[in-house]
């Protein structure tokens, strides 16, 4: 990552814990996030530049990518972290399921994507590659529950239909711009020990402990973030959704 320019899209969970990787490596990061306090404190750990604001509004991509233009003169890579759990806001199984729980998990965990796909693509699209021949990088997150479902305890069908579209779109991204030399993959965790996570599904101590019996519990950030690092310096691999489940 020595010299690229990476845009993250969150300051604290996996977002966070990519930053500060790709940072130790030499990148140039960009943290885009709507908490600001956890956004300057990573900042002033890591050197990061920081925009904060609204990533759900129409114009707020373009805006994250031209503090990279300015000051880094190129976006090499963005990696899509940012995301939530909507059950405090209605999501839960279909005939439970809000509109309001609808709309805010696809818009935080679907829409941000699409939009700071497409101001990345523009941009990329008019740039040089770079010294591994690619003219960008882009990572998505995904999800374990879009293509392996756990009705007891993760029954978010707003939450799966959000991470399954991320990862659909994902592979017909990558099919299309790898002419172009853009590479767009995904990483589907299981359940990372964030804070997020943590408030959303309470103690399942008993149940993560045989789900994901590799870690015996919640997988730490770290291994998704090594993952993450791993598939934006792989210009040969694109299309793909690596899942990161311990086993679950």
């Amino acid at each position: 990552m020595r010299d690229k320019v990476l845009i993250v899209t969150a300051s604290t969970g996996i977002g966070a814990a990519t930053a500060r990787l790709a940072a130790e490596r030499g990148a140039h990061v960009v943290l885009a996030s709507s908490d600001s306090e956890s956004a300057w404190e990573l900042a002033s750990e890591t050197g990061a530049e920081v925009w904060i604001g609204d990533l759900t509004r129409p114009q707020s991509a373009d805006s994250v990518i031209g503090v990279a233009l300015s000051k880094f003169a190129r976006v090499d890579a963005v990696f899509n972290a940012a995301g939530l759990s909507g059950r405090r806001y209605g999501d839960g199984p279909v005939h439970e399921c809000t509109d309001e729980g609808w709309e805010i998990t696809l818009n935080q965990n679907l829409t941000t994507v699409f939009q700071m796909c497409r101001a990345a693509v523009n941009r990329m699209l008019e740039q040089q590659p770079g010294e591994d021949g690619l003219r960008g990088a882009i990572l998505n997150i995904g999800s374990v529950l879009a293509s392996s479902p756990e009705p007891e305890n993760f029954a978010t069908h707003a939450y799966a239909a959000a991470k399954g579209a991320v990862e659909a779109l994902t592979r017909n991204m990558a099919a299309y711009y790898a002419p172009h030399k853009i590479q767009v993959n995904a990483l589907a965790p299981a359940a990372i020990q964030t804070q997020a996570v943590q408030q959303s599904h309470g103690p399942l101590e008993d149940f993560l402990k045989k789900k994901q019996p590799l870690t015996e519990g919640l997988i730490g950030v770290q291994h998704v973030a090594r993952a993450a690092l791993f598939l934006l310096n792989s210009p040969a691999i694109t299309g793909q959704t690596l899942r990161i489940d311990a086993g679950w």
